[in-house]
C-alpha cells in the first residue's frame, strides 16, 4: 500500500523510512493535511490523538528541508504542551528522517542545560520544544528563530488550556513573516480561531472528525478491578484462554518493564517495546514476535504504532487509554484479515467514565465479565493440557511411542497413567510474587472550563502536562518563573514521570533518572 504515499509525491527516502516503521497507507488526516502543507500553505488540521498527525505535518517539514540547501540555521520548529509529547514527536521525526542527514531534538524542561547546549551545537534543523524552555533558550540566545521556514503548533488547545498563550505570542512574533504555519488542534474552540486568525495567513482547513467505528470480527469486554489486581488477573487470563499471540497494552514505559519482567518470572514467553529502548532491541524484540519466538508482546501506544504483526490473537488492555480513537487502534491489531479476535480491557472503578466514551465512539456496548478465580484459571490449564493430550493422540508420529505405552500399562492403572499425563502438561497458575508499581487513574477532562486555566486530565504515556518544582528543585516540562500569569493553583499537584498527577501529601512514587529516549535516532 505505500504507493499511496508516493502518489503524495513524497522522496523516495521517506517512503523507504515509512516502510521501515511498518506504515502500510496514510491515514484520513495524512491524506488531507500532506499535500495542503507540501504546497507551501497555511494550514489547520483538526484531528485527534492517535490519528496520525505528526506524520501529517512531519512528512511536509522534512520535504520542505530536503528541497533547499543545506544550512546551520533551524528551520523548523514543532511547539508542544508537553515534555513527553516533545520527546515522542522528535523521536518519530528522526524515525522519518532516520535515511536522511535531517536531525531533530527535543529542547523541554527538567532536561540538562547543558546537554541541551550540546545538542544545539550539532546544528539540527529541527527543534521540537515546550514553549517555556524554548524561551529560555531565546533569552540566553542559543536559539534564534529569525531564519525559521516552519513553525507547527501541534495540540494547540492543549497549550491555550495549559495558559502557554503569552509565550505562543512572544514566540511567533520572533519567527520571520515569510515563515509557514501549520496549526493542529483536536478541537477549535473560540480562543483556537482567534489564534489562527492572528497568525496564519489564508489558512486551509483539514478537519478529520472522530469517525464510527465497527468492530465486529472482536468479542470485546471489560473487567472492573483494581489496579493493584490486574496482573494476577492477566495471569489467570493467559492460563484460562492460551493466546497464539498476544499483544498488552500498558500506558507507560515503567509498566512495559515492570509487566513484561514479571510475566517472565511467571515463565510465560513475553518481551516489551518502548521509546527508551533501541531501534535494534525493538527490531529484534518485534522480530521475535512475528516469528513467534515469543507470544506476549508488552508495549505502549507510541511504540506499537504502525506494528502491522497478522495472527494476534488477543488483546489486553491493561491500561484504559485516554483516547477513545486509541481503544481503536489497540484492539484492531486483532480480527484482521477477517479472522476473529479477543480484547479484554482493565478498568479501575473510578475509569467507568472513560469507557463510557469508548462505547460512544463504537457505538456498542462493552460486556462486563467477572475476573477468573484461581480455581478457574486451574480448571482452564488442565481442559489446555487435555486437549495437546488429545491432539497428540491424532500425531502419527505418536506411534513410535506406543511400545513404551503398551508397557506402562501392564504396570500401571491407565486412569492413573492419564492423569499423571494431564498433570505434567497443566501449567499450574505461578503466583510467584512480582511488583507492578499503581499508576494514578485518568482523569475526565470537562469540555468548558475557562481560557486559559489548566484542565484537570492527564493523557497518559503521551499527554502530561508541566511539572512543578520537585522536591530537589528541579524544573520540569517546560515550566518556568512566570509562573503567576499561568493562573496556577497553589494546590498544584506533582506528577510523575508517565504524566499521572500525584497529591503532595502521597507516597512518593519511583522516579527514573533524566536521560534522554533519542540516542539512537541522534545523528551525530
Amino acid at each position: 500500500m505505500l504507493e499511496k504515499f508516493q502518489n503524495l509525491n513524497i522522496s523516495d527516502v521517506i517512503i523507504q523510512a515509512l516502510n521501515e516503521m511498518g506504515f502500510e497507507e496514510p491515514t484520513p488526516i495524512q491524506a488531507g493535511a500532506i499535500p495542503v502543507a507540501m504546497a507551501g500553505r497555511d494550514m489547520i488540521g483538526q484531528a485527534q490523538t492517535g490519528t496520525g498527525k505528526t506524520a501529517a505535518y512531519g512528512i511536509p517539514v522534512l520535504e520542505k528541508i530536503l528541497a533547499v540547501e543545506p544550512t546551520k540555521d533551524i528551520q523548523a520548529v514543532i511547539l508542544s504542551p508537553t515534555r513527553e509529547l516533545a520527546m515522542q514527536v522528535a523521536e518519530e521525526l528522526n524515525h522519518l528522517a532516520q535515511f536522511t542527514p535531517i536531525q531533530t531534538i527535543p529542547i523541554y524542561g527538567g532536561q540538562d542545560m547543558e546537554r541541551q547546549l550540546r545538542r544545539l551545537r550539532k546544528c539540527p534543523q529541527i527543534v521540537v520544544a515546550t514553549p517555556g524552555r524554548l524561551i529560555d533558550h531565546m533569552k540566553r540566545g542559543t536559539i534564534s528563530l529569525s531564519h525559521l521556514s516552519t513553525i507547527v503548533l501541534d495540540e494547540a488547545d492543549e497549550m491555550l488550556d495549559m495558559g502557554f498563550i503569552e509565550d505562543i505570542n512572544l514566540i511567533m512574533a520572533a519567527t520571520p513573516d515569510t515563515r509557514q504555519t501549520l496549526l493542529f488542534s483536536a478541537t477549535m474552540p473560540k480562543p483556537i480561531q482567534t489564534l489562527a486568525e492572528t497568525f496564519l495567513h489564508d489558512p486551509e482547513i483539514v478537519r478529520m472528525k472522530a469517525k464510527e467505528v465497527t468492530i465486529d470480527l472482536i468479542e470485546q469486554s471489560y473487567i472492573e478491578v483494581p489496579d493493584r489486581q490486574k496482573f494476577d488477573i492477566l495471569c489467570r487470563l493467559l492460563d484460562l484462554q492460551e493466546p497464539d499471540l498476544a499483544i498488552i497494552f500498558v500506558r507507560t514505559k515503567r509498566r512495559v518493564d515492570e509487566v513484561s519482567e514479571a510475566l517472565k518470572k511467571r515463565g510465560y514467553s513475553a518481551e516489551g517495546i518502548h521509546g527508551d529502548l533501541t531501534q535494534a532491541k525493538r527490531d529484534a524484540v518485534i522480530r521475535q514476535f512475528r516469528e513467534k519466538t515469543i507470544d506476549i508482546l508488552v508495549a505502549t501506544d507510541v511504540a506499537a504504532r504502525g506494528l502491522d504483526i497478522s495472527g494476534v490473537t488477543h488483546v489486553f488492555n491493561y491500561d484504559l487509554p485516554q483516547d477513545p480513537e486509541s481503544y481503536v487502534h489497540r484492539v484492531g491489531r486483532t480480527g484482521r484479515a477477517g479472522q476473529s479476535g479477543e480484547a479484554t480491557t482493565f478498568v479501575i472503578p473510578r475509569e467507568i467514565e472513560h469507557l463510557r466514551a469508548i462505547e460512544r465512539l463504537i457505538k456498542r456496548r462493552i460486556a462486563r465479565r467477572k475476573a477468573p478465580t484461581f480455581s478457574e484459571a486451574l480448571e482452564g490449564a488442565q481442559q489446555a493440557a487435555i486437549r495437546r493430550l488429545v491432539a497428540a493422540t491424532e500425531d502419527e508420529s505418536a506411534v513410535t511411542y506406543r511400545a513404551n505405552a503398551e508397557e506402562l500399562l501392564t504396570h500401571f492403572d491407565s486412569v492413573a497413567l492419564l492423569s499423571a499425563a494431564i498433570k505434567l502438561l497443566t501449567k499450574e497458575p505461578d503466583m510467584t510474587p512480582v511488583k507492578i508499581t499503581e499508576e494514578a487513574p485518568l482523569r475526565v477532562r470537562h469540555s468548558r472550563r475557562p481560557q486559559g486555566r489548566r484542565n484537570d486530565r492527564s493523557r497518559g504515556d503521551r499527554r502530561s502536562r508541566r511539572d512543578f518544582k520537585n522536591g530537589s528543585g528541579e524544573q520540569r516540562d517546560g515550566e518556568r518563573r512566570f509562573t503567576k500569569r499561568r493562573h496556577f493553583s497553589p494546590n498544584s499537584r506533582n506528577r510523575s514521570e508517565n504524566g499521572q498527577e500525584y497529591r503532595r501529601t502521597e507516597k512518593k512514587v519511583h522516579k527514573e533518572p533524566n536521560r534522554s529516549v533519542f540516542k539512537p535516532y541522534f545523528k551525530d
